[in-house]
């Protein structure tokens, strides 16, 4: 079944829903103001997806490689959290989501996105290698709950 979406900048009024949305997806939950202070710091890389009522969300920071300054690096993109409500799941939201924030991040400068993802969510790894990201790494207990994650991540085209 396809689902008629749009992908729109998170807005203040949001949080309730999406900060539900996550706790609903995901066993890493946020606090209100984490993700106020990531929507201040980079607006741009907040976005869901809603079709009259948000079903998904997406948001990024923007991180320096080590020696940013000092040894002229790049600045990366990191995906700190993605979500799609389970009923609407398989309709091409996340990759959706996925493709607006890749675009939002070149906008910053950004070099590359990275994520962690757990081991175990078979669908979400497949899901990015489809969008061209690579496992970089490992690492051993990342999750609370002791799961290993992968870090991926994906060059993007960067503009200076």
């Amino acid at each position: 079944m396809q689902t008629a979406f749009t992908i729109r900048r998170f807005e203040p009024a949001d949080l309730k829903r999406v900060m539900e949305i996550n706790r609903i997806c995901l066993p890493e939950n946020y606090s209100s103001g984490f993700f106020v202070s990531i929507f201040e710091r980079f607006p741009e890389t907040f976005v869901v997806a809603e079709d009259g009522d948000i079903l998904g969300y997406a948001m990024c920071r923007v991180e320096h490689r080590f020696g940013y300054r000092l040894f002229g690096g790049t600045k990366r993109g990191h995906l700190i959290s993605i979500a799609v409500l389970p009923d609407f799941r398989r309709r091409g939201i996340a990759s959706a989501l996925m493709r607006d924030v890749m675009k939002s991040l070149v906008g910053y400068s950004c070099g590359d996105l990275f994520l962690e993802v757990r081991v175990s969510n078979v669908g979400a790894v497949r899901l990015y290698k489809k969008l061209g990201f690579t496992v970089e790494r490992k690492i051993r207990h990342y999750y609370a709950d002791g799961e290993d994650a992968y870090v991926m991540s994906k060059k993007l085209p960067f503009k200076g």
